[in-house]
């Protein structure tokens, strides 16, 4: 339960007036709670017994996520003049956190909302033309569907995106956000020699060699126009300087955006979408597609606030909705192992839709056993610790004993199934001020830390031996599992586990380590498509006017994704999904 602060004693002005209701005074006062990523604050004015406004003062949560809370809550609190409205689904910790803060900041004044004095519907329950008409509909709003739907815009095609959250991004939002390309920029200032080749070589063998080779290579291939389409059009603001190496790549060539999130780039889609006037309809779920006597996919049946809504799509349907790692159901039908003891990184809404709807008009799926987990995930809710980044930079992970037990940047499959086999099911990461100097993630992620610490999951000391009596690892073990570290780290020799991105040295105060636990991450299984994006039946022939690009696919990556690798696949086959279903 979020815990309560109450921020201030009421402050009342006298707001004269002739009727009765008029000549209260108004009421304002401030309460605050704690939200996903700290405090929320927030203002509230009534009058007799009336919610007049509500103002949010202070909040540092993920702001598309949020904006939905701090627009639709409040709209709906203010038009029911009551705190009991639903809170937004996928930002639910900072829904109860708003909630609570207003509910804290009325307590503070001293006001009991008067029952029956609603002021009427919110925007929220608008309704749409039940017919709607349009030469692409795109299904989906992650990044794979915004790069549909822009791409497609800018074919000279009428587009629409229909998201069944109240909020954008899916899976994409919430993501580090890294873009592996091989031969960018960056690589070429840092002096980094790669190529498309040995991309190719690392994401084939990282899959077990199970991924489709053609498939592969267009990645590869299409990374960098990709790449410079985000930063150039999209305006994605990437780091000039800074590259990640993420496990099973051979060298670094992780692009990565502002402040190491996919809120970096969504943002920027939801500008870009603005300015081309592309229509983004929220709460709309998509219920089946629509073909005609031919066989082709024509529009998609939906449906908004109980309302049946029909999209008419003249020219194709994009199935960009994510996999389906957040649906336990289904993940367990092909992994029973993966039920629902294991925690998930992905966002609420990635449920398969995509998958079944397709299925149901007989497309072909691939690769559906091979599912994922992170292996470094907060041990509360699953979610993908980003503060942990500190990995990639040379942090050790250790065991309860204080042993190392994997290499850091061995395959995300590697890595979580070697945490399982420890004590507790969980493994300790551990970093010194020398590698924060570089990795900079306690101060990108500071929300993330404050929580983290506040939870007892996170801390910061002057001494591993303070850390390690912290969580209870074995001190002694710990301490001479550090001597040898440094001392490979001086060397330039792993002689443990060859670690492949060379170990650096934790010496150097403060100190940081967390604890942290696998979660379900990706699924690479999905619908079976070609290298033009379109679905294949169970015959192998394209389904026509049906298209498909991101998680929802199962082609490329094979038994496991190599991190990095999503925001290329959904950037790179999201393009050519919009191109393809634009063509007339």
């Amino acid at each position: 339960m979020i815990k309560r602060t109450i921020i201030a004693s009421a402050i009342v002005a006298l707001v004269m007036g002739c009727s009765t209701q008029e000549s209260q005074p108004i009421v304002k006062s401030e309460g605050a709670a704690f939200g996903k990523h700290g405090e929320i604050q927030v203002q509230t004015a009534t009058k007799g017994g009336q919610l007049v406004d509500i103002s949010v003062i202070k909040q540092n949560e993920n702001k598309v996520l949020a904006a939905s809370v701090f627009t639709e809550m409040k709209d709906a609190m203010l038009a029911s003049n009551s705190t009991q409205v639903d809170g937004i689904s996928g930002a639910t910790i900072t829904s109860n956190a708003f909630k609570e803060a207003v509910e804290g900041s009325l307590a503070a004044a001293g006001v009991t909302l008067v029952a029956g004095m609603a002021k009427g519907n919110t925007q929220a329950d608008e309704q749409l033309a039940s017919e709607q008409n349009f030469d692409v509909v795109v299904i989906g709003s992650g990044g794979a569907g915004f790069s549909a739907a822009i791409t497609a815009k800018n074919a000279g095609a009428n587009v629409v995106i229909i998201e069944k959250m109240p909020t954008v991004g899916g899976n994409s939002l919430i993501t580090g956000g890294q873009m592996n390309v091989p031969g960018n920029w960056v690589q070429k200032k840092m002096g980094i020699e790669d190529s498309i080749e040995l991309f190719v070589q690392d994401t084939l063998k990282g899959g077990d060699y199970l991924g489709d080779p053609e498939m592969v290579q267009i990645l590869a291939e299409q990374a960098l126009p990709a790449a410079e389409w985000l930063r150039d059009y999209i305006k994605v603001d990437f780091y000039p300087d800074q590259l990640f190496q993420f496990g099973g790549h051979s060298v670094k060539r992780g692009l990565i955006p502002r402040n190491h999130t996919g809120a970096e780039w969504i943002s920027k889609f939801m500008a870009k979408t603005d300015e081309l006037q592309i229509p983004i309809h929220t709460r709309t779920t998509a219920k089946a597609l629509i073909k005609d006597q031919q066989g082709r996919v024509i529009g998609v049946e939906a449906e908004k606030n109980g309302q049946k809504i029909t999209y008419n799509a003249k020219r194709g349907v994009v199935i960009a909705t994510g996999g389906f790692g957040a649906n336990v159901a289904m993940r367990t039908k092909y992994v029973p192992e993966l039920d629902s003891r294991y925690g998930t990184t992905n966002a609420r809404g990635i449920m398969g839709d995509g998958i079944v709807m397709a299925e149901k008009l007989n497309a072909k799926t691939h690769n559906m056993e091979s599912i994922q987990t992170y292996p470094i995930c907060h041990i509360d809710t699953g979610v993908i610790s980003l503060i942990a980044d500190s990995r990639f930079f040379g942090a050790i992970v250790v065991n309860k004993e204080g042993h190392r037990f994997v290499e850091e940047l061995e395959r995300r499959d590697v890595i979580s199934r070697a945490i399982l086999a420890q004590t507790n099911q969980q493994a300790y990461v551990l970093w010194g001020a020398e590698i924060e100097e570089v990795a900079d993630v306690v101060s990108v992620h500071k929300d993330e830390f404050a929580e983290l610490n506040r939870k007892g999951m996170m801390f910061k000391a002057d001494s591993i031996e303070e850390l390690a009596d912290k969580f209870g690892v074995d001190k002694k073990a710990l301490m001479a599992q550090v001597d040898r570290v440094n001392q490979f780290a001086k060397a330039g020799d792993d002689k443990e586990f060859n670690h492949r991105g060379g170990l650096k040295t934790i010496m150097k105060p403060p100190f940081y380590m967390l604890v942290a636990k696998p979660s379900v991450h990706h699924t690479m299984g999905g619908l079976m498509t070609d290298t033009h994006t379109r679905v294949l039946d169970t015959q192998g022939k394209p389904i026509a006017g049906l298209f498909a690009a991101g998680e929802v696919t199962g082609m490329t990556h094979g038994s496991n994704r190599l991190g990095g690798n999503a925001i290329t696949d959904i950037t790179v086959f999201g393009r050519i999904a919009g191109q393809e279903a634009a063509a007339k």
